[in-house]
């Protein structure tokens, strides 16, 4: 009698928070506004954590570590340590202009400290053949030598990191989203470069040869949730990279979406993504948008007008002068490492 109890209270607790979230005129749950994934949490699972669920103490002690990186980064530069050396990298970008988020990431009131959820290890379960097509085009990153081998973000084509997806993920910075909804179609305005999926509701996929940056997304509704299928995807955008971070989502993948509005102000964001070539299994994940008063900024990306030439004229000259390229990492990624103790360099 208890069980049936605490199934029926289960019941009323969600039919009355079903009932709290704003509709449409249609009667559908009313998305639109501006979203933000923004958390210190990320797709896979760092070496420090074993387990999907964390403790609220390591989530805290994961959001002091965060923070110590950041105050350390903003400190003011002691002049009298003189310059850094001519070939030293500045490693990336000063924290005033990143938006990780503080807080690690909860879903349905659990901290997470992965958004994979299955398989349980939180790692994409790549094939070979998925984790040789992941690494080819990085192996190359650096080579320089044809404007078809650098990656998109670089000419300013689409947002890193898979911020507008799918599956949409967190990154180092412009992690909002502009949401406007009718009864035909669904557009998610992403801040990062303005990439903008367009969600065709009860729609059909393009013809398979027609392929689109973010995919080719139909959308439909299965009862209060907002269920998408994407297909379609162009090859040059299969390795999304952030800092610290590389997502293969294979051109072939099929990546399904659910968007379930939980209260007026927390959207539930599940995704699965499936290429039996690429994966040994479906992949699967979940987090939280949060609704923000923030506005979408302008995000001028302008940098793709002339940066390959640039990127290209200077690899050609340091062949000139025999000098070898260098190989670029960045020292963001010490976000998603609790325990990391190497600060980043100041720019």
């Amino acid at each position: 009698m208890r069980a049936l109890v605490c199934i029926a209270t289960s019941f009323a607790i969600a039919a009355t928070a079903t009932a709290q979230v704003p509709r449409t005129k249609e009667g559908k749950p009313d998305f639109q506004g501006v979203w933000s994934n923004a958390s210190i949490t990320r797709l896979e699972r760092v070496p420090e954590f074993k387990t999907l669920e964390i403790s609220e103490a390591d989530a805290k002690k994961w959001e002091e570590d965060a923070a110590t990186v950041g105050a350390a980064d903003q400190a003011a530069t002691d002049p009298s340590k003189g310059a850094p050396a001519a070939n030293e990298d500045p490693a990336g970008y000063n924290f005033f202009w990143i938006d990780p988020g503080k807080k690690v990431g909860k879903v349905n009131g659990t901290y997470r400290s992965s958004w994979i959820t299955d398989p349980a290890t939180g790692k994409i379960p790549y094939t070979q053949a998925g984790r040789t097509a992941m690494m080819k085009p990085v192996s190359t990153m650096n080579m320089y030598n044809n404007p078809e081998e650098r990656v998109p973000i670089e000419r300013c084509l689409i947002g890193f990191g898979s911020t507008g997806g799918p599956p949409m993920l967190n990154v180092l910075y412009n992690n909002h989203q502009q949401i406007i909804q009718t009864p035909d179609a669904i557009a998610i305005n992403v801040e990062m470069i303005h990439d903008t999926r367009i969600i065709r509701m009860n729609g059909k996929h393009n013809p398979g040869d027609v392929r689109q940056y973010m995919g080719n997304t139909v959308g439909r509704w299965e009862g209060d949730t907002l269920v998408t299928e994407t297909v379609g995807f162009k090859p040059m955008e299969a390795v999304r990279m952030d800092f610290g971070l590389f997502v293969y989502v294979s051109p072939d993948s099929k990546v399904t979406e659910h968007f379930t509005l939980q209260d007026p102000d927390t959207i539930l964001y599940q995704f699965t993504v499936e290429d039996p070539v690429a994966y040994t299994q479906p992949w699967k994940g979940e987090l939280t948008f949060h609704r923000s008063k923030e506005r979408l900024y302008e995000y001028a990306c302008h940098e793709g007008n002339y940066a390959v030439p640039n990127i290209l004229g200077g690899a050609r000259q340091m062949e000139r002068e025999g000098r070898k390229q260098p190989v670029i990492t960045s020292s963001i990624g010490r976000l998603d490492r609790p325990s990391e103790t190497n600060m980043p360099k100041k720019q």
